[in-house]
This record gives structure tokens, sequence and C-alpha cells, in this order.
């Protein structure tokens, strides 16, 4: 997007002759981290206050939840990963309140996907879903600090800041965040949801901060398959962190040196 050639007071020239070519521009960014610290504090549901969760990515802040020394992931065997199971995404959509049965524009955190070696012929099933970067590119074009990243790794959206611009739906390589367009009713507490703000894989940070694992990984596991291990990557000690360091995994898009934190195992 092109800049206004107007200028900040609004006067409707070029500059005005008492300011400095870069003041409008820093308004503007004082504009903008008023407006969202004062948005920040609102309640969105009741004893959700995701300004909590916000504060929890800040070093030096005293929050619960999120730690810097931490780096959770998810690793997933696409060998035990049946093609016609979804227990996964319908396990996602009853934790989080999404459509069962979503349509072309509603959000879907998880979603199956068939991806085909060209040179072989050999497929794969697996879930494709935010995959949570160490540098994530959501990050770094929201214009309200909307999207962020814990100190633990998770990578989420503040709904009490999100304008709805879906410029990191665009900057997404995974294809992994969706609009809300209609009202929501019946919202879970845990899991805040509003028109008109984007949304996606929170890897069910609500539970993980109670000490519990995703929601997925409890359904694939219900179902028999065991294909997700959700863990601390930081800790050689954790089940994740064994598994990478033994097997032949890979990262989605490595060659964008993103640092997913899911990792897949079998491709």
């Amino acid at each position: 997007m092109k800049p206004d050639s107007t200028s900040a007071c609004g006067c409707g020239k070029n500059a005005c002759s008492d300011a400095r070519p870069d003041e409008p521009s820093q308004v503007r960014r004082s504009l903008l981290g008023v407006a969202a610290a004062g948005l920040a504090g609102v309640l969105l549901a009741p004893g959700v206050r995701l300004i909590e969760i916000a504060q929890a990515a800040t070093p030096g802040v005293a929050t619960t939840g999120a730690n810097p020394k931490v780096r959770w992931g998810m690793l997933i065997d696409s060998t035990k990963c049946t093609p016609g199971c979804n227990a996964c995404v319908v396990g996602c959509q009853t934790e989080n309140g999404l459509p069962s049965q979503p349509g072309p524009t509603d959000t879907q955190y998880i979603r199956k996907i068939e991806i085909k070696e060209i040179k072989t012929g050999r497929t794969a099933s697996l879930p494709m879903m935010c995959q949570h970067c160490a540098d994530p590119p959501c990050v770094d074009v929201c214009p309200t600090g909307a999207s962020f990243k814990r100190a633990d790794g998770i990578v989420l959206v503040d709904k009490h800041t999100c304008i709805g611009c879906r410029y990191c739906m665009m900057a997404c390589p995974y294809k992994a965040r969706s609009f809300v367009h209609e009202p929501i009713t019946n919202q879970k507490p845990d899991v805040p949801r509003g028109v008109g703000t984007v949304e996606s894989c929170t890897m069910c940070v609500h539970r993980v901060d109670r000490g519990e694992q995703p929601a997925c990984m409890v359904a694939c596991a219900a179902a028999g398959y065991n294909a997700i291990v959700f863990g601390n990557l930081n800790d050689p000690d954790s089940e994740i962190a064994k598994r990478v360091a033994q097997f032949n995994t890979r990262q989605i898009r490595a060659d964008l040196n993103l640092d997913p934190g899911v990792r897949y195992q079998g491709l």
C-alpha cells in the first residue's frame, strides 16, 4: 500500500512547513501504540484477558504460562497418519468450538492434506496447521502487534488489537490463518473468537498452560494412531527432542529459514 500524499495534519498539502519529513510516520506509530495498549485491556470473554498472554512473551514481565527456556513444538509421523482419518481435525474443532462441517470461508485450525513426490509417485497424508515459526512472517507484517510470538514459541493473535487487515494471511506461506466473517455465538471462554479478526491454531495454548496436551494429539492417540508428539524441543530428555535427534525429520518449506516448531517424520 502506497502512503497518502497528504500531510499527517490533514491539511491536504504535500508537507506542512513546520513538520520534519519523518514526523508523520512517528505520529502514526505513536497513535497505533496508544490504541493497541488501550484495546488490549478490554475483556473479550468472562475471565479472559489476552493482554496477559501477550505479556507472557515480554521478557521481565512476571506472568504464568510462557517460559523463555521452553520451545513448544510438534512432531508428526506421516507414516502413522492414515489418509481417511480426521481425528485430529475433529478433536480441534470440538475443543475450539469450530464448525463441524466447515464451509469455504469457515475457520479450520487444522486441515488434512495429501502430498505426492513427483519423482517416485509416493503419497503421504498429513495435518497442516500454523507452524509456529521462530521467525514468523505473520508477526513481521502485522501493523498493530496483534500477531505475536510468546516467549515459549507459540504464535498467537490478540483479538483485541486485530483490525482484520489480513496482511498476516497473505504473509503466511502455510495458508494457516482464517478470517472470521460471521458473528460468533456460544463461544468457549478458554478460546475466545471474534468477527472481523484473524485466527489460527494456537497449539491449544489454554491446555498447554494447564499442563495438558493439545487436543489434536489427544484425539490422534484416542483413535489409536499416535502420530502426533507434543513437547519441549529445548529439553533433550523430552520425547519430541529425542525423536528429532534420532530420526530424520523435516520442516515444511525449510528453505524459507523460518524455523517452524512443527516437524514431520517420514516425508
